[in-house]
């Protein structure tokens, strides 16, 4: 359709218990329509079909309340109805043939609720944005109004009143402001620059430390792959983080140098443009030419990726005023104009606000409030809030998801054991952390007849219980992973699946797939079979519990036999992948012992590994390599595989340097000579220098990701130091393994191939969202563990720690403390305190602060407590006590 979607908007037909309206009103007022006053809806296929055409994510949220019985919206097939389907007229545009079809179906509503004997006269309304449309129905006979004049009718809940979102576009000013950015250019126009190569396309990426900077990642191939530096407000001209934007380069001249100035944007200077010009010179300091890179400014918006933003309302000091700011938790996200009458409410409160449009004199973009999350710093509401912008999906699984699952209670059939074996007599157990139900794997070792070793890795058959193309395989995909907060699960499949059917619990008959070797007493594998089964886990162990039987000397039940044949050649798989060159790397895990009763972190410590933590993990990688070879076998057009690039030379940098400060030597030309010359790295006067290097060299790595065999040829795992590699052994918690469940079970003849399992496009664009949510899911967990952190400083005061140098910057030192595996940083610059002497070594790497130079992984002493100063944004904020700078400048 051609009409513009930020003036002229989708519809739908709601019948309320007072009346009956049909809804013309844009995609922007999906907030108000999911408000729980708004009920009885029928929305038109006309409508759905248009919403689908423009927005995904918007359909499903109307696909869901039709959903929601307590709702009661309802779609009325209009276009497949005798009485309201019409046909497109000579020289009509599809846009005006569909505002007649919806006229027709509230005539024809009107009419037909007519007939119905009901003791109150049901009127039809219709709602539009679009002025003509409004006029036509008006001369038609049919009431209409805008749906900004129906919700102010509403006065039974102004609240309302709140959600409606600014429909005017882009190009429509506000009140009063002078212009203060370009305007941009149609995407028509844009789409032939990118074409002709006068513009380039690609993602805008707002800068967290300066508001006045961004990056755009040009798109194209991996190594046309490029970043564009744009600075200054008017070059960044209204885009916002995420969004795919046209840029175009300035001159070389013109270029400048990513800045190391750290400006945050205070909200002061809303109608003081000067003041941002003034900021805008502090970027150009004077750079060495080689640091210039290519600069450019945004031209064009070719697709906005606004979503709900969390954050808190910054109230104005106008009595009265309806007009406020809001501030995102993101600091890449620009300040919201908002218009509300329940400041004084919201204040000190956690806020969702979406973003409507951006005119070209304001300095902010305009939205409107969508939801109140509660109170800043509760528990929950931080949860809520961590959850909502790492874009976790946490909704409460949907009844149609809900109906996929099997009937209780549940049992294995004849059926179900077509394509499997019976492995119930074997000695099955698992190890896994304390606490956990949702168990994936099991293992089992024993000694066959021919004096060989028989070990199995038994992986839940999640695969079973979840078929293709369902609701509950796509809510499975969409959700991608499950995710591990501090105190709290979301979980991919819904519980009873998670951790009931498909958890591996011990003395219950389970589903499994089977990865089974016989291997000799060195560990080398002679062969490899795959079968679906049916096991019985004899024991669900943790760690501790299975680390005390192989210690033990007591016992000698076929369990622990069977512990201590997995552990024997655990050892040697584990000494063969070292010497073929695999990492290990060291990076601080954090667990918190919480109160009981409040749930509050009581305790902090980094978590201890044991040998058995070790024993697992080799056959779970184990398994995954013999899974992908087989499957790639089999599919080598359409495996889906996992990969972990060799990071860039440059990248160890930062860690070479480190290590020459400290007179050792650490190779980088391949993973073999970085895991040697790591391992070689010691110091008898420092024990914990080895870690820390290993730390180092952990943020220097690549992420690894999942990747379509017939899309990539690259397949290597540099951590692993394997050519080959996949996910097979964590289906209750990872989508990937799911599918590569499914690959496998056609590779074995146990089941049947299905198309979307032979689309190598499909199983790209699913890797995409794969890799995206395992990245979002681990930035989650990392805020949860923050968040955590300041609840348990919040009591504590002011600790004092010892602690080493991980990083030096230009104005500060990273630290990591290993008591706590917490990580912060030591400022030497701070607001209305003179600022001391400052010295950065690149080279070494060093800072000197007055006279006290600190180097890399140096140790120090540190006081840690909670900056609660910003509600927002609170932190744990660390002071150098030793070794002392200056006691003036730090205090």
């Amino acid at each position: 359709m051609e009409q513009d979607c930020s003036s002229k908007t989708s519809t739908g037909f709601l019948p309320y218990e007072h009346g009956s309206q049909s809804f013309r009103s844009s995609k922007h007022q999906i907030d108000i329509l999911e408000d729980p006053v708004i009920k009885n809806v029928i929305v038109l296929q006309t409508v759905l079909q248009e919403v689908r055409n423009r927005s995904a994510p918007v359909y499903k949220r109307i696909r869901d309340m039709i959903q929601n019985p307590e709702k009661h919206f309802y779609s009325f097939t209009n276009e497949h109805h005798r009485e309201t389907y019409i046909e497109q007229g000579r020289g009509e545009s599809s846009n005006d043939r569909n505002d007649r079809a919806i006229r027709v179906a509230v005539k024809w509503y009107n009419e037909h609720l007519k007939k119905i004997e009901a003791e109150e006269k049901i009127q039809v309304i219709f709602l539009t944005n679009d002025r003509t449309n409004k006029e036509k129905a008006l001369e038609e006979g049919i009431t209409a109004y805008t749906c900004e004049e129906y919700i102010k009718s509403l006065t039974a809940n102004p609240d309302l009143v709140d959600r409606l979102a600014c429909v005017s576009d882009e190009g429509k000013e506000i009140e009063s402001g002078k212009i203060i950015f370009p305007e941009h250019i149609p995407l028509s126009k844009l789409q032939q620059g990118i074409k002709s190569g006068l513009y380039l396309q690609g993602t805008y990426r707002a800068s967290r430390d300066n508001y006045l900077e961004a990056t755009v990642w040009v798109h194209g191939d991996a190594e046309e792959n490029k970043e564009i530096i744009i600075q200054g407000l008017k070059h960044l001209n209204r885009a916002v983080h995420e969004d795919i934007v046209a840029v175009e380069l300035l001159p070389k001249d013109e270029w400048v140098a990513l800045s190391s100035v750290v400006l945050q944007d205070d909200g002061q200077n809303e109608d003081d443009i000067e003041i941002e010009e003034e900021k805008e010179n502090l970027l150009k300091t004077s750079v060495n030419k080689d640091m210039l890179r290519p600069t450019g400014k945004v031209v064009g918006i070719i697709k906005r990726n606004w979503r709900p933003f969390c954050g808190m309302l910054s109230k104005s000091q106008i009595k009265e005023a309806r007009r406020h700011l809001f501030t995102p938790a993101d600091r890449r996200i620009p300040r919201i104009r908002i218009e509300t009458r329940q400041a004084d409410t919201l204040e000190g409160q956690r806020i969702i606000v979406a973003i409507d449009g951006w005119p070209r004199n304001s300095r902010y973009p305009n939205g409107h409030f969508v939801k109140n999350l509660g109170s800043a710093g509760d528990k929950e509401t931080e949860t809520e809030v961590l959850l909502l912008e790492h874009d976790v999906p946490h909704q409460p699984f949907s009844q149609v998801v809900l109906s996929f699952l099997p009937k209780m209670p549940w049992s294995i059939t004849e059926q179900d054991m077509k394509y499997r074996e019976d492995l119930r007599h074997l000695y099955v157990c698992s190890v896994d952390p304390p606490g956990c139900t949702d168990i994936d794997d099991a293992l089992h070792c024993r000694e066959v007849e021919n004096g060989n070793i028989e070990v199995g890795v038994h992986i839940a058959d999640v695969s079973h219980f979840i078929r293709p193309g369902n609701a509950l395989d796509e809510e499975s995909v969409r959700r991608g992973t499950t995710v591990y907060l501090c105190e709290k699960r979301i979980d991919m499949v819904p519980e009873l699946l998670s951790s009931n059917l498909c958890s591996l619990r011990s003395n219950v008959d389970r589903l499994a797939f089977s990865c089974i070797w016989e291997m000799n007493h060195k560990a080398e594998i002679l062969k490899t079979r795959f079968t679906k089964s049916i096991i019985n886990s004899k024991a669900s162990l943790t760690y501790a519990e299975a680390q005390m039987r192989i210690d033990s000397a007591t016992m000698n039940d076929e369990i622990t036999t069977s512990l201590r044949g997995l552990n024997k050649l655990a050892k040697i798989l584990r000494k063969r992948r070292i010497d073929n060159g695999a990492l290990t790397l060291s990076s601080p895990e954090v667990r918190f012992h919480m109160d009981s009763e409040t749930h509050d972190p009581i305790d902090l410590q980094t978590k201890e590994l044991k040998e058995t933590n070790s024993m697992v993990e080799e056959f779970m990688l184990l398994a995954n390599v013999s899974v992908a070879q087989k499957i790639y076998e089999e599919f080598p057009e359409f495996a889906l595989l996992r990969k972990h690039p060799a990071p860039p030379p440059s990248n160890y940098d930062i860690l070479v340097k480190a290590a020459k400060s400290k007179n050792l030597e650490i190779k980088t030309d391949s993973a073999k000579a970085l895991a040697e010359s790591l391992d070689k790295a010691g110091s008898s006067t420092f024990p914990y220098l080895n870690t820390l290097l290993r730390i180092l060299a952990t943020r220097c790595m690549m992420q690894a990701v999942y990747f379509c065999s017939g899309m990539d040829n690259d397949f290597h795992h540099y951590g692993l130091a394997s050519p080959i590699y996949t996910h097979f052994t964590s289906p209750i918690r990872r989508y990937a393994d799911i599918i590569v469940h499914r690959l496998l079970a056609v590779a074995i003849g146990a089941d049947s191939t299905y198309p979307e399992l032979t689309d190598k496009h499909k199983l790209a664009d699913m890797c995409k969202n794969l890799n995206y949510r395992h990245k979002m899911a681990q930035y989650a967990q990392r805020a949860s563990v923050a968040f955590h952190t300041q609840l348990f400083f919040k009591n504590k005061g002011v600790v004092n720690e010892d602690a080493y140098i991980l990083f030096v910057r230009k104005n500060a030192v990273v630290v990591l403390i290993p008591k706590y595996g917490l990580e912060g940083t030591v400022f030497f610059e701070e607001k209305g305190k003179p600022t001391p002497r400052l010295d950065y070594n690149n080279e070494v790497p060093s800072l000197t602060v007055e006279d006290t130079t600190l180097h890399v992984f140096d140790k120090v002493k540190v006081n840690i407590m909670l900056d609660a100063s910003n509600i927002q944004h609170q932190k744990i904020r660390m002071v150098l006590v030793e070794p002392k700078v200056s006691d003036d400048l730090l205090k």
